[in-house]
């Protein structure tokens, strides 16, 4: 029980075969309670209460900065702390450089880049206070290597902030006791992969993974638990990539 008493937060995570719900599971196996938001109050309400008793789900707009203040506040009422904070809701589109709207622009970097800062700002403060926390951030592989399979160039300039983002707070709040690492997937079989992928696409992309396979949920969601537990307590501004191998360099 790596997680025994912890409290988690888990933004996006009420999609029932996204990463957030599997990572979910899986700390509640390890004896966590969990708090899972997301954008539908119901949804996550429905996807908390399917990891058992304890446990709760709130309607939160990531990119709204009182929203994520106030889900934080009835969190610590209810739990009494916060411990871990999966910074994990995030959207994709896939366009080109020259069909990003300001529209989508903004929609996407709000999501995936700014909801990072505004979910961190309103857990950070209850952190500093206990001198304790692990925070980790969903990148991606799109950050790394300049794109993706279903993400545009709006994508990975917002995870490549999120890199960025949280190697800073790593180095601001490490000596009151809080880490912030990064997870950078390759491609998840999850919903928003699912029906996009093609036969030909699928042996096309497994030639350049060395483990010739997709990536599941429960592979990202075992990384989020190793940053989470104390197994990683030395590790802060780190980047754990779930690849397959598919960037590994020369």
């Amino acid at each position: 029980m790596l997680l025994s008493g912890k409290t988690a937060v888990i933004s996006g995570g009420a999609s029932p075969r996204g990463i957030g719900m599997a990572t979910a599971r899986l700390m509640a196996s390890h004896g966590a309670r969990i708090a899972i938001l997301d954008l539908d109050e119901e949804q996550s309400l429905r996807a908390a209460s399917s990891l058992g008793e304890g446990h709760m789900g709130i309607g939160c707009n990531v990119a709204d900065g009182r929203a994520c203040k106030s889900a934080a506040a009835r969190i610590i009422d209810e739990f009494g702390r916060i411990d871990i904070l999966c910074n994990n809701a995030g959207i994709t589109q896939p366009v080109k450089t020259l069909d990003i709207s300001a529209g989508d622009w903004d929609r996407v970097l709000d999501v995936n880049l700014r909801g990072v800062l505004y979910l961190s700002q309103a857990v950070v403060p209850h952190m500093r206070e206990r001198k304790a926390g692990s925070v980790i951030c969903m990148s991606s592989v799109s950050a790394q290597r300049g794109g993706g399979i279903f993400g545009g160039p709006h994508y990975s300039a917002a995870k490549a902030g999120v890199l960025g983002l949280a190697k800073a707070m790593a180095r601001e709040f490490g000596s009151e006791g809080i880490r912030f690492n990064c997870i950078t997937p390759g491609l998840i079989q999850t919903d928003i992969t699912g029906g996009k992928l093609t036969d030909e696409m699928r042996t096309e992309i497994l030639k350049n993974i060395p483990l010739n396979r997709l990536g599941t949920a429960d592979d990202v969601a075992g990384a989020y638990l190793f940053l989470a537990s104390d197994l990683s307590s030395y590790i802060t501004g780190a980047v754990i990539d779930v690849n397959g191998g598919m960037l590994i360099h020369g």
